[in-house]
């Protein structure tokens, strides 16, 4: 009797606290718990500092990528493991897992448990949320399992069939969760011109990047006709934006000696372009020595990982939907038109203005990390700016600054890389919860521009 009086005390008091703070202290919780796991002596080939722990467990849970020692050398397989884990959780979500822990149960998720859902989803309501999760779980187990599987076909040969199997699975959870993490010293250039490596590992994180709500509406609606607004977007987005990558990529750098001059043929570069090129926005691989860009690649590059993948998506940034959205409203301010729409639908003014808020102060929280590292360190400014963006959009690229870093440098980028995991969640909640003013002020004119 004590114990249910508890239990149902706790809850009423959990209710008052906005969901998204619960998941943002759910998130702290379990990197607090990777970190823990990666100071086991059998965790790591040799010690490591709790600042190394912390730095790689936030970077896991936000599937960012960026870290401070080399995995593959670092940690051992139990290591690894958890880093999996953790990439893995923090990719698919707490409270999804959690559902689907609880459903494999037979236990009711609860009207609690759903808003929590709700939030963590980035969704408006609760409708349908429990066939999402169905959705994520079928996807993601068909996409990691036969990611790995084919992987195989490159790394076994090289590294035998059992580390190739694993290897293949860690690359194939870091890819689908866009986390960035790979178990070799220098990433994939290893692999730059393989195919079956050029093919997959994109196909991962373009699919893990673009949208469960997405991936679902495709799958239940047949014609494109039927897809919702949403699922337009985010298309027409992807659509313009690997194909400007990729190109800019390939028209910077085709004679840079430190990345697609090193090639001889047209086809290799192309190669190497395609994957550099949409891996930029958010996965966080790497096939060429991203050191050695070009400072316009490099701003290239900030631009695109500051936009990021799809919501509801193992991606970060401010989302392909909220930059299209953005672009509509300015091509609709020039046009002096009144409503905002696309694809014969209207978007409201609380999206354009949630579009506002959450660029401005995805520019604020960047350009605070960037002056803050810039201060407190000697490095070059566009290497600082680059790995800020990095952090925020959880894309895991580095230009080898990540281990110059001093102890005030690392706890910056591991609160940027939280807020750029969990922040919008935060902000979301508030722009979501209407108040009604009390009192009306007469209107007033600014100019503005």
């Amino acid at each position: 009797m004590v114990w249910r009086t508890l239990s149902r005390t706790l809850a009423r008091r959990l209710l008052r606290v906005s969901p998204p703070l619960i998941l943002a202290a759910l998130y702290a919780g379990l990197i607090l718990l990777g970190a823990l796991l990666f100071k086991l002596p059998f965790a790591t080939t040799q010690p490591i500092t709790w600042s190394d722990a912390l730095f790689t467990a936030t970077s896991a849970v936000t599937v960012t990528g960026l870290a401070v020692f080399d995995v593959g050398a670092v940690l051992t397989h139990f290591g690894e493991f958890v880093l999996a884990v953790l990439i893995q959780l923090g990719g698919l979500g707490l409270m999804t897992f959690a559902v689907l822990v609880l459903a494999a149960l037979g236990l009711p998720v609860g009207i609690t448990g759903h808003i929590y859902l709700r939030e963590d989803l980035n969704q408006n309501s609760m409708h349908q949320l429990s066939a999402l999760v169905r959705t994520i779980l079928k996807v993601v187990l068909f996409c990691e399992v036969t990611g790995a599987l084919v992987l195989m076909l490159s790394f076994a040969p090289v590294l035998g069939f059992w580390e190739g199997l694993w290897v293949s699975a860690f690359h194939s959870i870091s890819a689908f969760n866009n986390a960035g993490f790979s178990t070799f010293s220098d990433g994939l250039v290893g692999f730059a011109t393989d195919p079956v490596v050029n093919l997959v590992i994109p196909a991962l994180f373009i699919v893990g990047g673009i949208g469960y709500v997405v991936l679902q509406d495709i799958a239940r609606q047949r014609s494109h006709h039927s897809w919702s607004l949403h699922t337009k977007i985010m298309l027409l987005g992807t659509a313009i934006l690997i194909p400007w990558s990729v190109g800019s990529f390939a028209l910077l750098e085709w004679t840079n000696p430190g990345t697609l001059g090193i090639f001889d043929s047209a086809g290799e570069k192309l190669m190497v372009s395609w994957f550099q090129g949409v891996t930029t926005r958010t996965a966080g691989f790497n096939t060429t020595d991203i050191g050695a860009l070009h400072d316009s690649t490099v701003m290239l590059f900030i631009s695109l990982m500051l936009i990021g993948g799809g919501p509801t998506s193992t991606a970060g940034g401010i989302k392909v939907t909220t930059f299209v959205v953005m672009i509509l409203a300015t091509i609709a301010f020039f046009r002096r038109q009144t409503q905002l729409h696309a694809f014969g639908r209207s978007i409201g003014l609380e999206q354009v203005l949630k579009v506002m808020a959450l660029t401005s102060i995805s520019v604020l929280v960047v350009f605070v990390g960037v002056f803050l590292l810039t201060a407190s360190h000697d490095g070059h400014f566009v290497d600082v700016a680059f790995e800020v963006a990095s952090a925020f959009g959880t894309v895991g690229l580095s230009r080898g600054y990540t281990t110059e870093l001093t102890e005030f440098g690392r706890a910056m980028i591991i609160a940027i890389m939280f807020l750029g995991r969990v922040g919008p969640l935060t902000l979301g909640f508030f722009l979501a919860t209407r108040t009604t003013p009390r009192v009306r002020y007469p209107e007033g004119q600014i100019h503005l521009g």
